[in-house]
């Protein structure tokens, strides 16, 4: 049987050296692709990426192509520049008037200087937002619950200021904190909805008083000033009226005067006229009214009568001149007066009670 060495091949010792080289020089080029993509870095924009130098902080890596020495500088921290929102977790708070609150949050912030925010501080977002609920405790407590509910830009406003300064030695700037529930529990939220309702019904009843208050006001000046107007219409109708009167009591004056003076120029016909005429008109006055049945002449009609004749013939005189001045001729005797007919009663008149005699 022949032996197993014979059937290998047997290289030239050129061969084996050649094949040498090729391991050799393959083994520097992956070394070299390596060497290379240890050494290159592209940072993202929006990012900064620290060089540590044997775990020691050396140099930052802004975006875009960068170079480092392979296999002595590493990537340290990769840190995100870009404005970041951290959540507060909910968690109940007690107010200053002992009524308990569930409170949550928003932080808004930004790495304005990345060394410090990554070797200042180890977890930033776990320290931003315990720091920002130990504050949400200090700065609701010191508070009562009615103006918690009606304060969140003053409890927001506070809460920016400590949290901004608390983070200033980590590089970090916070630019805004919201407060987004203050949410009382059931049994309170129940019992401020009834205090809510009757402040409604105690503004309602005192603004509905007041409107009443308003009107009797308006009323009592409306009635006033109608009293004021009523009085004033009264005073001008006395003027008006004692203005009449002064004109009637002159006009009375000088009507007076004239009969006066016609009395003293036509003697007594004269005086006798003006009496006849005002006693006619008075009769006839009597005699035109309406209800007026039966009319008594009295029995000094007749002298009055041939008064009135007398001074009909003194004015008209015979010889054509009226007015000439008293007269001495006797009054003629006084035409006999009839009387005036009685109107007859029917039977159905209430005035009689019978025929006619």
């Amino acid at each position: 049987m022949p032996d197993a060495s014979c059937l290998v091949p047997r290289f030239p010792p050129e061969f084996r050296m050649f094949e040498t080289v090729v391991i050799v020089w393959v083994l520097v080029l992956i070394l070299v692709v390596v060497t290379l993509f240890a050494g290159v870095k592209t940072v993202p924009q929006g990012q900064v990426w620290t060089v540590e130098r044997f775990g020691a902080y050396t140099r930052m890596l802004q975006p875009g192509l960068n170079f480092v020495l392979p296999y002595v500088d590493q990537v340290g921290r990769r840190l995100n520049v870009q404005e970041q929102v951290v959540e507060i977790p909910e968690q109940s708070v007690i107010t200053r008037d002992n009524a308990t609150v569930a409170v949550d949050g928003i932080i808004y912030y930004r790495v304005m200087e990345p060394e410090k925010a990554a070797y200042q501080v180890t977890n930033l977002q776990l320290a931003l937002t315990t720091l920002a609920m130990t504050n949400i405790r200090a700065v609701i407590g010191e508070m009562e619950l009615d103006a918690t509910l009606s304060s969140r830009e003053r409890i927001n406003t506070a809460l920016l200021i400590i949290l901004d300064g608390a983070t200033m030695p980590w590089g970090v700037k916070v630019s805004r904190v919201e407060i987004r529930k203050i949410e009382p529990p059931e049994n309170l939220i129940r019992a401020m909805n009834l205090q809510m309702t009757a402040e409604r019904e105690r503004r309602a009843a005192v603004a509905r008083a007041e409107g009443e208050r308003q009107a009797a006001i308006l009323r009592a000046e409306g009635e006033k000033q109608a009293l004021i107007l009523s009085a004033e219409g009264r005073q001008q109708a006395a003027l008006r009226d004692a203005e009449a009167r002064v004109a009637l009591a002159g006009a009375e004056a000088q009507a007076t005067q004239m009969v006066s003076n016609a009395a003293t120029q036509h003697g007594q016909a004269g005086l006798r006229y003006f009496i006849a005429d005002r006693y006619v008109r008075a009769f006839q006055a009597l005699a035109s009214a309406p209800n007026t049945r039966l009319v008594v002449v009295p029995m000094e009609s007749s002298a009055l009568a041939g008064g009135i004749v007398q001074a009909m013939q003194l004015f008209r005189g015979d010889d054509g001149t009226a007015g000439s001045g008293p007269t001495d001729v006797p009054p003629p005797p006084p035409p006999p007066v009839v009387p005036p007919p009685v109107p007859q009663v029917s039977a159905a008149s209430p005035w009689g009670g019978g025929t006619p005699g």
